[in-house]
């Protein structure tokens, strides 16, 4: 809390100076090497945080030289490179800060794997100008459309994938021609040493740095006028970003989250939609944007999915969950104790379902089943990010999609059913970031899928190409002769006008 409200106040600090340039005083020169092809001589102060100036960040992305196939698929390789070397390490980091089992530890490596062997497969592709036709006014000419790096961006990560959610954007980044500052999250800091330590190894400080520290040091970093903003994390602190992006015009993607509600009708799958869904609960202890936050559950089965859930989760975790090597851990004690306090309140209500103990030595809470009533009990009221899934019924699918079109636009809707017209009245009458049928968390696992939020669970969107055009500009150009040049676009008009729209319309 202490540095939440650390963060707040030097952001409010930040935003009453919205005039002036507010650069601190204190000049750090960068010595880089003479064999830099660009100058970097002129490069202004920087804050305290950061080594090498922005302004030196950006010089290789102006003078040209990250525009080439080659300069972008290299720094692709020394990425992948870092991963390969360093995969029992970060097994070791993930396995420190989240208790992550090792397959699912080995999730965050696979995830930022495929997004490389994409993009290397692709970028030559993505990078080429696409010809755009003219109407019969701009002709004779050319028009294309070519993608252009930003600059130099800011990648803030969160805590949950600590790893993934750094490097998947930092790829497409990369991909783009940037050069990037990376802030992974205090809360992993077994990550964030790793990070800080080996990516320095692997990129020129002027290519990719990374900055370490809490929410203060984000507040900072955020004083700075980068080229693009890309956030991962909770609404509140995405609001704050955005307000300080908004002080120098910096465009923004904001990757938050919300409550995801997992609908299931009574003609689905009941085996298979339990064990997946007990498996997306499950899944790093519950801690992941797009796991089912909430089932809504038609009455005929709810008592059947609830059954099938618990016997899932214990096939999964033995008889003891707490104790299972398969569970995660709550990632720090105010998480624990923000869960521990709602689950505490379900058990005295008398509404556990199944699960419900809890190891506070150990930061571990049991995957929980909670029947609520209505949309305004306490578990309803925000995104969970833990193994706790309450299970409200609604008589049918129009009384689900209500409950889902009465709240925030989630990150992930999930409808179980056979019925295509359900799937088609779901997708008709909600909006969500992404929607998946049948299965739960898998879509964020398709590279080619765009990835991201829509109104409160965040902006802009990322993976494979949409990553790419993400962090680049789309610059529109017409080259046009000489030899051809009508008299009727120039003064005097007079007479002109019956010509014009005869012509153009």
């Amino acid at each position: 809390m202490g540095d939440q409200v650390m963060f707040l106040q030097l952001l409010c600090k930040m935003l009453n100076v919205l005039t002036g340039s507010k650069q601190p005083k204190q000049e750090l020169i960068c010595q880089l090497g003479a064999t830099r092809p660009y100058s970097l001589a002129s490069a202004p102060t920087a804050t305290p945080l950061l080594v090498t100036p922005i302004a030196a960040m950006r010089a290789p992305v102006s003078t040209g030289h990250t525009r080439s196939l080659a300069w972008r698929l290299e720094q692709l390789n020394r990425l992948g490179g870092l991963l390969r070397d360093q995969e029992a390490a970060v097994l070791e980091a993930l396995a420190g800060d989240l208790g992550k089992p090792a397959l699912e530890a080995t999730f965050e490596l696979i995830a930022v794997r495929q997004e490389l062997a994409l993009t290397r497969r692709n970028l030559k592709r993505w990078m080429a100008s696409r010809p755009i036709g003219l109407d019969l006014a701009m002709r004779p000419g050319q028009a294309w459309v070519q993608a252009e790096p930003l600059g130099c961006v800011l990648i803030i990560g969160p805590w949950n994938y600590p790893l993934q959610l750094c490097l998947h954007p930092l790829v497409s980044a990369l991909a783009a021609g940037n050069t990037a500052v990376l802030k992974p999250s205090e809360h992993a800091p077994r990550i964030a040493e790793l990070l800080s330590r080996c990516l320095p190894q692997v990129f020129p400080p002027e290519v990719v740095q990374v900055v370490t520290g809490d929410g203060a040091v984000a507040a900072e970093l955020l004083e700075n006028q980068f080229d693009h903003i890309f956030f991962t994390g909770g609404g509140r602190v995405g609001r704050l970003v955005m307000t300080a992006a908004a002080r120098h015009l910096t465009p923004v993607t904001l990757e938050l989250g919300g409550k995801s509600p997992a609908i299931v009708l009574a003609d689905a799958d009941i085996a298979t939609s339990a064990k997946r869904l007990a498996w997306g609960k499950g899944l790093n202890a519950g801690q992941t944007c797009i796991a089912p936050d909430h089932l809504l559950v038609q009455p005929a089965v709810r008592e059947a999915l609830v059954a099938a859930i618990a016997a899932e989760w214990q096939r999964f975790y033995g008889s003891d969950p707490l104790a299972s090597e398969d569970m995660g851990c709550i990632v720090n004690e105010a998480q624990f104790q923000r869960l521990e306090a709602l689950l505490a309140g379900a058990r005295s209500r008398d509404q556990v379902l199944a699960g419900g103990g809890s190891d506070p030595s150990r930061r571990r809470i049991e995957p929980t089943l909670v029947a609520v009533e209505s949309g305004d009990d306490p578990l309803m009221q925000e995104e969970l990010f833990g193994p706790i899934l309450p299970v409200l019924a609604v008589a049918n699918l129009e009384a689900a999609l209500a409950e889902v079109r009465a709240r925030p636009k989630p990150l992930a809707l999930y409808l179980f059913s056979h019925d295509r017209a359900a799937q088609k009245r779901t997708l008709d009458t909600t909006s969500s970031g992404g929607v998946c049928f049948n299965d739960v968390v898998m879509q964020a696992g398709a590279t080619s899928l765009p990835f991201g939020g829509v109104g409160e669970s965040g902006m802009g969107n990322y993976h494979g190409e949409a990553g790419f055009l993400t962090f680049s500009h789309r610059r529109t150009v017409l080259r046009r002769p000489f030899w051809l040049d009508l008299p009727f676009r120039y003064p005097p008009y007079a007479g002109k006008l019956t010509l014009v729209k005869r012509l153009l319309g």
